[in-house]
């Protein structure tokens, strides 16, 4: 792309330094100055217009490029954030099931502590109900 524009400068210094030279050389009547004069803008004009539309070439095939790599980047992202979704259920799927064992682990201690507590709570019953016995038996002799 960048020689393609070369070339377009090149051909248009090449006609500009040529060109006027040339004319000045010959001599001929008005009327044919003018018309090589005429024929000199045309080309200068011509010339003008490839190089714009070598520039606008080259800048809509960037413009194509910068949105290809745009493009590309948001499909990383989105990859990213999806990947990254993906980490955070798995995590928080982890942390409920931590949470349920702990609950049960804490569920199954209270059992536990509830039925050591109903235990020695019977067992004091039994001892007060077998000292009030002993005592009712000491009271008698």
């Amino acid at each position: 792309m960048k020689n393609v524009l070369f070339s377009a400068f090149a051909l248009a210094a090449a006609t500009l330094t040529f060109a006027p030279a040339a004319n000045a050389a010959e001599l001929m009547p008005a009327a044919s100055v003018q018309q090589r004069r005429l024929a000199f803008l045309d080309t200068q004009t011509k010339a003008v217009d490839n190089i714009q539309e070598a520039r606008l070439t080259f800048l809509e095939n960037q413009t194509k490029a910068v949105e290809d790599v745009q493009m590309t980047r948001l499909d990383f992202l989105d990859a990213q954030t999806k990947a990254v979704t993906d980490i955070q259920k798995v995590r928080l799927a982890q942390l409920n099931s931590q949470t349920k064992a702990v609950e049960n682990v804490q569920a199954t201690r209270l059992a536990f502590l509830e039925n050591q507590t109903k235990a020695i709570e019977n067992l004091h019953d039994t001892r007060l109900e077998e000292r009030a016995r002993r005592n009712k038996g000491n009271a008698l002799k």
